[in-house]
């Protein structure tokens, strides 16, 4: 199957970056600055990444409300204009099939978020769960996304609007003309981020979006602002203990678990310890996961102890000669922190904060140590 581009690929390729495939699309993994001068800008100055990969799917009418209720974890009936709630579709045994972000646009309109390699399944698994006539469609391609993280974010973009017309509130939107040399693009700018760091995420018209890279690159210079990839992304969010759903392409050759990332059809929300109420609202999924109760495995935060970096896909074990008792589901080396970080999976009874575990990494034991998360909190 032939890679997408988002409307940047050609910027990133003119910048010196590093193509990967990544969810379908052909996307930087990295530029020539390299990956640890990326992250370290959005933990001390700002990044700029293209996440226009992302796909989104527009609800609207009389019985847009109602479907959501029925489709997402979350429940979205109190949500006013301009707010967002994370949430997740479930299959029908509770499984995680993509987490998501839902933005109430107005009354009976919403924009729902979804992760760039599940785009076509998730259109295609709601367009088979919708009932009644809500306005539905796949507006993937209608859009870019592009988004500024690091502590100087604010100061860029006031450089291309009012700073009344930017978001206060952690997971709120707002409505923003950005302007720049005489031209102007209107965007829907949250205070919402993958890095841990404060920042903004900038939903523009496709066409709009090379122009708005260009512009923030170039009103971001005197900041230190510079161009991220998806190598500094996935270490920022392993820093901020944000979690990575398994891209639906993924091919698995153990346990359908075991060999996911922290996310998969075969985890729980309540088994990878994320907000979702019983109680209240119904939604597909909800009777399995009240039929399973209380889960037998969690996801933890684990800390080097050992020399070594852990990644995802190492057996834990409660020893070094012990028994196993778990995976890890992400781990790098983090470069803020100065010291190999993971998550992973293990019973609950052994996910004790303090808990030393082991990670087989080829055959060697690294020591770990069970602590609290996130790792990186600013």
């Amino acid at each position: 199957m032939m890679e997408k581009k988002t409307p940047l690929y050609e910027s990133h390729v003119a910048l010196g970056a590093k193509m990967v495939e990544f969810g379908g699309f052909l996307m930087p993994v990295q530029y020539p600055t390299g990956i640890l001068a990326e992250h370290m800008a959005v933990r001390e100055k700002a990044g700029l990444f293209d996440v226009s990969h992302m796909g989104e799917l527009v609800f609207h009418g009389e019985d847009a409300l109602e479907n959501i209720q029925h489709l997402v974890t979350t429940d979205i009936s109190k949500m006013l204009d301009g707010d967002m709630r994370y949430g997740m579709f479930c299959n029908d045994e509770g499984g995680v099939v993509d987490d998501l972000i839902v933005y109430r646009m107005a009354q009976d309109d919403y924009l729902i978020v979804v992760n760039a390699g599940n785009r076509d399944k998730d259109a295609a698994w709601v367009e088979t769960h919708l009932s009644g006539h809500p306005g539905y469609h796949d507006a993937g391609n209608e859009f870019g996304q592009i988004a500024v993280q690091g502590p100087v974010s604010k100061e860029i973009l006031v450089k291309l609007c009012d700073e009344a017309e930017l978001p206060v509130k952690y997971y709120s939107f707002t409505k923003a003309v950005l302007t720049w040399n005489g031209r102007s693009a209107e965007t829907y700018v949250s205070r919402s981020g993958y890095t841990g760091s404060f920042g903004y995420e900038i939903l523009c018209k496709a066409e709009d979006t090379v122009w708005l890279w260009n512009t923030l690159l170039e009103a971001g210079k005197e900041f230190g602002l510079i161009p991220c990839g998806l190598g500094a992304r996935d270490t920022l969010r392993l820093e901020a203990a944000m979690l990575l759903l398994r891209q639906s392409d993924t091919t698995l050759t153990d346990a359908a678990y075991a060999y996911g990332h922290e996310l998969t059809d075969d985890i729980t929300p309540k088994m990878a310890g994320l907000p979702c109420k019983l109680d209240g609202k119904d939604f597909i999924g909800h009777d399995a996961l009240v039929k399973r109760g209380a889960p037998e495995v969690k996801r933890v935060g684990l800390k080097g102890v050992g020399r070594g970096i852990v990644r995802e896909h190492c057996d834990l074990y409660a020893a070094p000669d012990g028994e196993k008792i778990g995976w890890t589901s992400s781990g790098t080396f983090a470069p803020y922190l100065g010291c190999c970080v993971a998550m992973g999976y293990v019973p609950v009874e052994d996910a004790e904060i303090g808990k030393h575990v082991y990670a087989d990494v080829r055959g060697r034991k690294i020591e770990m140590e069970i602590v609290p998360t996130p790792f990186y909190k600013r």
